[in-house]
């Protein structure tokens, strides 16, 4: 009897186990893996919102920039890493919606192979035109490029990302033809715009907000339903002409696939609470971009929805990467 009984107690520890060890998650400083270079947008949002996490966590929120391959490196990565809730990604669109789309040979599942947690914030697109271009609204551009079929160019962040996809977008609800030129990132096609080198691009706000308010970018319109409190006077798509017409970036944060329901649990509670705590919502704001902080539920349903879309868009344009 006091063999069955220790043997018993053995079997009810070894169960209680892993219940101990969630709910005394975490005892060791979390890796966050960022899939862009130190200093992009996401990368400012991130370390905007981990330090919030981590006072309430009490371990240190270690960020870890993977830039390279639209996010696959990173993404990579966190897919292969153990399940317990001391690895997680914070990314944007690129990694998740686009890659799995344009690239061969995806060593992840998007939907199989991450728990998301949450979505932490978004952020609009913004069209703008170097000032040379003789437009001063949307409808002017699309007057303009109907009348020189493939005359202007537009630049990018680099082929298949999501600024890409956005104009591409925008083409084919406009029926207008811009000529693609892709670069190796979002400062270089900033760059060539600010020269004249191009004509057109969708950019997030915060970057080029400087350059806008010297006057050597025009804005046209914000891809959002409502406009940026950054640039009030500029319109949205919808009021600019171009109705249900919207495109940005977010930031989302999930964990490898097969993270403990109650590890992902808590990591959402404390993203949801940093991201809604006043202070945050301010930081998050003065960066151009909406705090969102919505259930694991919200989020994987936007992936899912996000993915369709743009793998509807990536065929229609005969987009590749490889």
């Amino acid at each position: 009897m006091k063999f069955m009984c220790s043997v018993m107690a053995g079997l009810t520890l070894v169960a209680l186990a892993p219940l101990a060890a969630a709910q005394a998650y975490p005892d060791k400083p979390i890796r966050v893996l960022i899939p862009v270079p130190a200093g992009g947008t996401p990368d400012v949002l991130a370390r905007t919102v981990t330090p919030g996490m981590a006072e309430l966590l009490g371990q240190p929120l270690v960020i870890d920039n993977r830039g390279g391959a639209g996010g696959r490196i990173a993404a990579e990565l966190v897919a292969r890493a153990a399940p317990d809730g001391y690895t997680l990604f914070l990314s944007s669109p690129g990694a998740l919606t686009i890659v799995p789309h344009v690239s061969k040979n995806v060593p992840y599942d998007t939907h199989k192979d991450f728990a998301p947690i949450g979505l932490v914030s978004t952020g609009p697109f913004l069209l703008l035109v170097h000032p040379s271009v003789p437009v001063k609204s949307v409808k002017e551009l699309i007057t303009l490029a109907r009348s020189e079929p493939g005359k202007l160019n537009y630049s990018s962040a680099g082929n298949g990302t999501a600024n890409h996809l956005a104009m591409e977008q925008f083409k084919s609800v406009t029926g207008v033809n811009f000529t693609h030129v892709p670069y190796k990132g979002a400062p270089q096609a900033v760059t060539d715009l600010l020269g004249g080198r191009v004509s057109v691009t969708m950019n997030s706000i915060p970057p080029i907000l400087a350059h806008i308010k010297a006057g050597r970018l025009q804005p046209l319109a914000v891809a959002s339903g409502k406009r940026s409190p950054l640039l009030p006077g500029v319109p949205t798509m919808s009021e600019a002409g171009v109705p249900d017409y919207t495109s940005g970036s977010w930031l989302g944060l999930l964990a490898p696939a097969g993270t403990p329901p109650r590890i992902v649990a808590r990591l959402s509670e404390v993203m949801v609470k940093t991201v809604n705590a006043p202070e945050s919502r301010s930081r998050i704001e003065a960066l151009g971009a909406e705090p969102v902080a919505s259930s694991p539920k919200a989020f994987a349903a936007l992936l899912r929805r996000e993915s369709d879309l743009n793998a509807k868009i990536i065929k229609a344009a005969g987009v590749k990467v490889d």
